[in-house]
């Protein structure tokens, strides 16, 4: 069925516009590409084969398939099917499939509505129908969790933003994933903010020495300090924070430090509540008064929305 093998990397035509829709996106086309490689080749192994499609179908077989939900939910990662649909039809020598995506991500869709139009190939279609699934289910049940968050944030001027709490090597897509759902991203990594925890502060011996030496090395830095009490609050804004997660207070404790927060420096300072899981008092913890919303679980906890496909 293939006549590659492990280390070659045939040139796939995607389908026109793919790359310039994944860049609207902020995902990386390249990045991209070699993602889809390393899932292709957890299916087809070191000789780039499916040994019963390669038995059972003939390569002139074409086919029509639609995918569609079986669930309510939000849509992420059909972005992705053009491009594991182009891969796989390289590695095989075969045309490549043409899918018409009904619904954009981000979208909400019920259970029955179809996502996507794809014709071609039969064995580029079976071949590469659990990959796309994969990933759309995996990254439609992000959003849909976000969504969830989202909603019941509306109104209290509370952000949802995510963490670095992500599946590894996966990052760029679950960030993809929450603002599909209508949340947002918090630092990408830890080379693009500085983030101050408590061992950081006992490491350096204050939460001032702390600041100090993040801004001697990095004098631009956005720079995030971990709170865990009000008084360290005030300390640390009072040190020069100007960005303050308050990690796993109660919503009556939290009021109070957002508070004393606001009293101790007219200066403007953001403030965000970590530890929060529980969706059923995610609304309290908004209420509080914080900007943001640190959630660890809309990406790790997330369940994978329910798609199939169906080949006629």
């Amino acid at each position: 069925m293939s006549r590659h093998r492990e280390g070659e990397n045939p040139r796939a035509p995607w389908q026109e516009g793919t790359r310039d829709a994944l860049t609207a996106v902020g995902l990386d086309p390249g990045w991209v590409h070699e993602f889809v490689l390393r899932a292709l080749s957890e299916e087809l192994g070191p000789n780039w084969i499916d040994v019963t499609t390669a038995a059972t179908v003939p390569a002139s077989d074409d086919r029509r398939g639609e995918i569609y939900a079986r669930e309510d939910g939000v849509t992420s990662g059909l972005l992705l099917l053009p491009v594991v649909l182009a891969e796989a039809a390289a590695r095989f020598g075969l045309r490549v499939p043409t899918a018409d995506l009904r619904v954009l991500d981000g979208c909400r869709v019920r259970a029955g509505d179809v996502l996507a139009d794809v014709i071609g190939p039969a064995r580029v279609l079976m071949t590469a129908e659990r990959t796309a699934l994969n990933i759309i289910r995996h990254l439609s049940g992000i959003a849909t969790t976000v969504a969830l968050w989202a909603e019941t944030l509306e109104g209290t001027g509370a952000t949802l933003l995510d963490t670095r709490a992500t599946t590894p090597g996966l990052r760029p897509l679950e960030r993809y994933a929450v603002r599909c759902g209508g949340g947002s991203n918090g630092r990408s990594g830890l080379y693009d903010a500085a983030h101050v925890t408590v061992e950081h502060t006992l490491a350096a011996g204050s939460v001032e020495r702390a600041l100090d030496a993040v801004r001697r090395r990095i004098p631009d830095a956005l720079v995030q300090v971990d709170v865990r009490t009000p008084l360290e609050a005030v300390e640390a804004v009072l040190a020069g924070a100007r960005f303050v997660v308050c990690d796993r207070m109660h919503p009556d404790v939290l009021t109070g430090a957002v508070r004393q927060i606001r009293s101790a420096t007219p200066e403007q300072v953001e403030i965000a509540a970590s530890g929060v899981d529980d969706l059923a008092s995610a609304k309290e913890y908004a209420q509080t008064g914080v900007d943001h919303l640190y959630v660890e679980s809309i990406t790790q906890h997330a369940t994978a929305l329910d798609v199939g496909m169906v080949i006629a």
